[in-house]
């Protein structure tokens, strides 16, 4: 008996020192040994230099000293941290075996690739696993489960594919898993619940299609989630964030959700939820943020959501709920912004609404609400934006209103308001946007809307006005869009009008306007894109002056009285679209300038008294008669189609058969004279191959190649408009050669770069073919942020590149001008920003090949006269040979290329995304970002630890206020996604596509903190 109790006593000692002879058994040297054959596997990129010189063999003893090792007291490794180094290799040559006292185990932010071995699961020690931003591919192994004290598990942003591993609900300790950004498509497994610890999860980013199950934390937003959430969701009592935001769940909302009390935030929004919102979501009292929007919500609004006082924000649009809105929600008293647009209730608006005096933002639009508007609602003071827009109110607009002088946005078009504009609304000086058409009002516009010097949109259009528009209109200088259409306004229009130089769109059709449209009207009125001055009575001839409203796309003067001859002018108009001239008293000659305008889709000359012959050639060539209609002037030509005559070769009728006699002379030698010309040219061009271009000489065998079918213009109009070239036409300099600006006869401008192949490297040989055929491919390109080239001309040893010519000049230019304080606002500069990388988007991901600019930069961004950005020099880079002894200058500008073109020389499309990144920063900041470069550089991540501390607000421009609500978040939307595009390393940075995409999205759905406390680091990590 003696002997089995000690044979159990040394069985039991021998158990529990077999962890301690395991250990003992490995040896640091067996272990320093077998990290060296690991390295030997793994190289680091080309720069910097491979930061693990110290792994040798000479230095077996000193283990514990060794870069990224650290050990136990035994001496045995405990930790390795090779972050951020970009290691590139495997883990095939790793032996997990031999590291059975490793805790933390970091290979994030390299380029490490291949299966994560199974034999992970030796690790039984292993409370930190991070393989974050990496290249990893295949399942995550299933045997991770059996290292128990697990606690922190990053695997984000790498190639896995296949399930999550049920396993995985084994890691009771498990307190933060992220698995975001990876491939992962399968369901998410239920044992996931067993984590009870987990207080951070992230799965965002892959193709999860599994249903919902129970667990403590969730943020599952942007995925493609299917099936219904789970009841069960209501066990995670301590749940403090929810977000199952933009997926394609479907089912109710679980009344279970009531029992989460610790909940702050819930964001269902962008998802297929149909069923009512349970009642049970009034207990819930902990609540900062509910967004519910973008579903199929039905049934009431409860009205215990009036219980949820700690409420910040109410989202409850874009969803098919009816009833009336709750008196109840009158006690959210911290309420801030407040959302029921687009659904289907009814009823009145409760006074109670008016005791939310920390409201924001009030959306009740695209509904069925009767009623009027409460006076209540004038006790609204922080209210910004207030929008009833498409309603059925109805009674007057009340004078309480005038009491919100912080408002910039008001919308109460679309109902059955009547009544009189109120003089109070004088009082809302900071109003931006003020929209009341579609309803019932009556009277004059009041006086009082001089005060409104912010207001930059204002839509009083179908309504029953009277009177003249007032003087003080003209004070709105800020305007860009004006609608008073469908009224029974009278009078002459006030010159005051011309001091609204920012007008973009001005609506006055249907009216009862007198009078003539005065030149010293329209002449400041250069931005105009629209003008529609149709059913109306005026009269007179129309002014010169109209020619100079350069950027008008759609002109509509129909249905007046208006005499006199169309002005030549109007020729100069080279972006008009629409022209109506129909039903005046219009006479004499359709101009011929207006045959010539290629970009005229639309025009209507009838019922006038035009005279003259029938315009049959030019855009006139396949007129529909119904535009010429009621001129019983027209005649038609008795000898066919005939040249469409300029302004300058008017003649008159009695000279018409001897200068025909002339013509016909004339045309008859230019025919003979020509066929010569071509029959010598094809006879010296048949005798040439393609071939290197090596000199001069050999350039000047080649004519000009203008490759823009529409293209009227020669190169050598182009070269006497330059005076040959002349210092006087050269209006810049770059990398690529000196840039002019050619006024052709026509009135058209174009931009002609030069090349000099004679006294510079930058342009090496080139095989000729090879360039007509990239030009050929350039020329191609059609898209609203781009430049067009039309074509090329080889003379005097240069290249010649032809674009269109754009008069605001380059970003940097508006940027830096004093003008670019008041002319880029933040609006204008989020603009800027998204058609830059629409452009880039196009041309990495649209174009065929894919093209990379290589050289974005402010400069090569030029604006539009509504700011509208056009990306030039697309591809000049990509047309110079790599040979050139110059690449670094061509490749890219200082400041703005990619870190890895200083050291590998490779230009691939996240180069110019790099380079996005810069001018988008550059765009918000106001200044060049060359100290947060810098920064990054040295940090070599993915995140700005060097600007930690630095706040957002102090970033951005100071020549600008700083933005506000939506603006801030649009805001801070482009600069978090340029932040992203310039980060160091080239496989970190998003495609100019997501780019796209997202900078698209207007702004951020919440700001992560207030704007005057969010700092660079922050923003950062919303793109991570």
């Amino acid at each position: 008996m003696q002997l089995k109790t000690m044979t159990f006593h040394y069985m039991l000692l021998l158990l529990f020192a077999l962890p301690l002879i395991k250990t003992t058994s490995i040896s640091p040297r067996k272990q320093a040994e077998s990290l060296i054959k690991w390295k030997d596997d793994l190289s680091s990129s080309s720069w910097p230099p491979s930061p693990l010189n110290s792994w040798s063999l000479t230095n077996l003893n000193t283990l514990c000293n060794w870069t990224a090792i650290a050990c136990t007291k035994t001496n045995t490794v405990s930790k390795i941290d090779l972050s951020r180094m970009q290691m590139d290799g495997t883990l095939a040559h790793f032996d997990f075996s031999l590291f059975p006292n490793l805790t933390h185990f970091n290979l994030s932010s390299s380029y490490f690739r291949g299966p994560i071995p199974s034999a992970i699961g030796n690790l039984s020690r292993l409370t930190t696993l991070d393989f974050g931003n990496n290249q990893f591919s295949g399942p995550i192994p299933d045997n991770i489960g059996l290292i128990s004290g697990l606690q922190h598990i990053d695997l984000s942003r790498n190639l896995l594919e296949g399930k999550i591993p049920p396993s995985i609900g084994q890691l009771r300790e498990l307190q933060y898993l992220d698995l975001s950004a990876n491939s992962l498509n399968s369901s998410i497994p239920s044992e996931l619940g067993l984590c009870t610890n987990l207080s951070s999860l992230s799965l965002s980013s892959n193709k999860l299609n599994g249903k919902l199950t129970q667990l403590q934390l969730l943020y599952l937003s942007n995925n493609h989630l299917t099936g219904e959430i789970p009841q069960s969701l209501g066990k995670l009592t301590q749940l403090q964030g929810l977000n199952l935001s933009n997926n394609n769940l479907t089912g109710e909302i679980p009344q279970s959700l009531g029992k989460l009390t610790q909940l702050q935030l819930l964001y269902l929004f962008d998802n297929h939820l149909t069923g009512e919102i349970p009642q049970s979501l009034g207990k819930l009292t902990q609540l900062r943020e509910l967004y519910l929007s973008d579903n199929h919500l039905t049934g009431e609004i409860p009205q215990s959501l009036g219980k949820l006082t700690q409420l910040r924000e109410l989202y409850l649009s874009d969803n098919h709920l009816i009833g009336e809105i709750p008196q109840s929600l009158g006690n959210l008293s911290r309420l801030q912004v407040f959302d029921l647009f687009d659904n289907n209730l009814t009823g009145e608006i409760p006074q109670s609404l008016g005791k939310l005096t920390q409201l924001r933002e009030l959306y009740l639009s695209d509904n069925h609400l009767i009623g009027e508007i409460p006076q209540s609602l004038g006790n609204l003071s922080r209210l910004q934006v207030f929008d009833l827009f498409d309603n059925n109110l109805t009674g007057e607009i009340p004078q309480s209103l005038g009491k919100l002088t912080q408002l910039w946005e008001l919308y109460l078009s679309d109902n059955h308001l009547i009544g009189e504009i109120p003089q109070s609304l004088g009082k809302l000086t900071q109003l931006r946007e003020l929209y009341l058409s579609d309803n019932h009002l009556t009277g004059e516009i009041p006086l009082s809307v001089g005060n409104l010097s912010q207001l930059q949109l204002l839509n009083l259009s179908t309504n029953n006005l009277t009177g003249a528009i007032p003087s003080t209109l003209g004070l709105c200088t800020n305007l860009t869009y004006l609608s008073l259409s469908y009224n029974k306004l009278n009078g002459e229009l006030p010159l005051s009008l011309s001091n609204m130089k920012n007008l973009v769109e001005l609506h006055l059709a249907n009216n009862l306007f007198i009078g003539q449209i005065l030149p010293s009207l329209v002449s400041n009125w250069m931005k105009l894109v629209s003008l529609y001055l149709h059913n109306n009575e005026f009269s007179g001839e129309l002014p010169n002056e109209m020619g100079d409203l350069i950027s008008l796309s759609i002109l509509n003067l129909s249905r007046n009285h208006l005499t006199g001859k169309i002005p030549q002018s109007l020729g100069k108009l080279t972006q008009l679209e629409v022209f109506n001239a129909s039903r005046n008293h219009l006479s004499g000659e359709i101009p011929s300038a207006l045959a010539n305008m290629l970009t005229l889709s639309s025009y209507d000359f009838s019922y006038n008294n035009l005279t003259g012959p029938l315009p049959t050639c030019g855009i006139f060539e396949k007129a529909p008669t119904s535009a010429f209609v009621g001129n019983y002037g027209l005649w038609s030509h008795a000898n066919g189609r005939t040249e469409c005559k300029s302004s300058s070769t008017h003649s008159k009728r009695a000279n018409k058969n001897k200068v025909s006699i002339i013509l016909y002379s004339f045309c008859g030698f230019a025919t003979v004279a020509i066929a010569i010309f071509f029959f010598l040219m094809f006879r010296k061009r048949s005798t040439i191959r393609p071939q290197v271009i090596k000199t001069s000489q050999s350039f000047e065998s080649f004519e000009a190649m203008i490759l823009q079918e529409e293209v009227k213009f020669t190169f050598a109009e182009v070269v006497k408009a330059v005076d040959d070239f002349h210092e006087k036409y050269c209006i810049g300099q770059g990398g690529f050669g000196k840039v002019y600006k050619a006024e052709l006869q026509s009135g058209q401008v174009v931009d002609v770069k030069r090349l000099n192949t004679d006294d510079s490297n930058d342009v090496p040989a080139i095989n000729l073919q090879s360039f007509q055929n990239e030009i050929r491919t350039l020329t191609t390109i059609r898209h609203r942020n781009i430049i067009r080239l039309y074509g090329f001309s080889t003379r005097k040893g240069c290249i010649f590149l032809l674009y269109e010519y754009l008069e605001r000049g380059s970003l940097g230019k508006a940027l830096y001008e004093v003008e670019g304080v008041t002319e880029l606002g933040w609006p204008t500069r989020v603009k800027i920003v998204q058609g830059l990388a629409r452009a880039l988007s196009y041309l990495h991901h649209d174009c065929s090949p894919p093209i990379v600019h290589r050289d974005v930069t402010i400069n090569n961004v030029l604006l539009e006269q509504d700011f509208e950005p056009r990306l030039s020099d697309f591809g000049t880079a990509r047309l110079l040979s790599i040979d050139s002894s110059n690449w670094t200058n061509i490749v890219g500008s200082l400041g703005y290329m990619a870190p890895e073109l200083a050291y590998i020389m490779k230009v691939t499309d996240k180069c110019d995304v790099y380079s996005f990144g810069v001018v988008a920063l550059e765009v918000m900041m106001g200044r060049h970002p060359g100290d947060m470069l810098e920064s990054q550089l040295s940090e070599s991540s993915t995140s700005m630890k060097g600007n930690a501390d630095l706040l957002l607000k102090d970033v951005l421009d100071q020549r600008l206020e700083p933005p506000a609500n939506e603006l801030a978040k649009a805001v801070a939307l482009v600069m978090s996604i340029a932040l992203a595009c310039i980060r160091t390393r080239p496989g970190l940075r998003p495609t100019m596509h997501f780019v796209s995409h997202n900078v698209s999205a207007q702004s951020l759905p919440c700001l992560p903190e207030p704007i005057g406390m969010l700092t660079i680091n922050k923003l950062s990590a919303l793109q991570n």
